[in-house]
C-alpha cells in the first residue's frame, strides 16, 4: 500500500498536469478526433484509430489524477524536522567503499521520471527516517545488508 503524503512541490507539479491534460491536451486530441472521423472508414483510418488511443490515455490519466489530489495530505517542512530525517529531507549518505547517495525522501506519486528521489515506502527511506547526521543506517537489500552513514541532512523550507 502506498503511502498518501506528498511534498507542497510535488502536489503542485501534479495539479499542474491535470490542468494540462484536461484544458490543453484533451480539446487539441478531441478535435483530431472529431476531424479524422470527418474522413470517412474509421476501420483504416490511422489518424482516428490512434487519437482515439490517446484520448482513452487522457482520460484515465485525469480520473486517477483527480482521485489521487484527494486524497493526498500535504506535508510541509516544520522548524521541529531540523536535524533529522523525515517526509521532505534531502539525504546524503556515504559507505566504507566511499560511495555517495544524495536523495529526497517524497511521496511515491513524485518519484517517476526522477533519479534523485525516493519514495517513502522504499526501503532506504524507511531505513533513514528519525536519523541523525552520523547515524549508521542499514538497508536490506536482495544481496544482503548495506551499511551507510548519514553525512548530511537538509529541508527546502517553503
Amino acid at each position: 500500500m502506498k503511502t498518501k503524503l506528498i511534498t507542497r512541490a510535488g502536489y503542485v507539479l501534479l495539479q499542474q498536469e491535470l490542468n494540462k491534460l484536461w484544458r490543453e491536451d484533451r480539446p487539441e486530441t478531441t478535435r483530431k478526433v472529431s476531424w479524422a472521423a470527418s474522413l470517412g472508414d474509421r476501420s483504416e483510418n490511422a489518424d482516428y484509430q490512434y487519437n482515439k488511443k490517446r484520448l482513452r490515455e487522457i482520460d484515465r490519466r485525469v480520473r486517477y489524477l483527480r482521485k489521487i489530489l484527494e486524497e493526498l495530505k500535504i506535508v510541509d517542512y516544520g522548524p521541529q524536522q531540523e536535524g533529522k530525517v523525515f517526509f521532505g529531507a534531502w539525504v546524503s549518505l556515504n559507505n566504507d567503499d566511499d560511495e555517495t547517495l544524495r536523495f529526497r525522501i517524497v511521496g511515491p506519486e513524485e518519484i517517476y521520471g526522477r533519479n534523485d528521489f525516493s519514495s517513502i515506502d522504499s526501503p532506504i527511506s524507511r531505513a533513514c527516517l528519525k536519523k541523525s547526521v552520523d547515524d549508521e543506517v542499514v538497508v536490506k537489500t536482495p544481496t544482503g545488508e548495506k551499511i551507510w552513514y548519514i553525512s548530511d541532512i537538509q529541508y527546502e523550507q517553503s
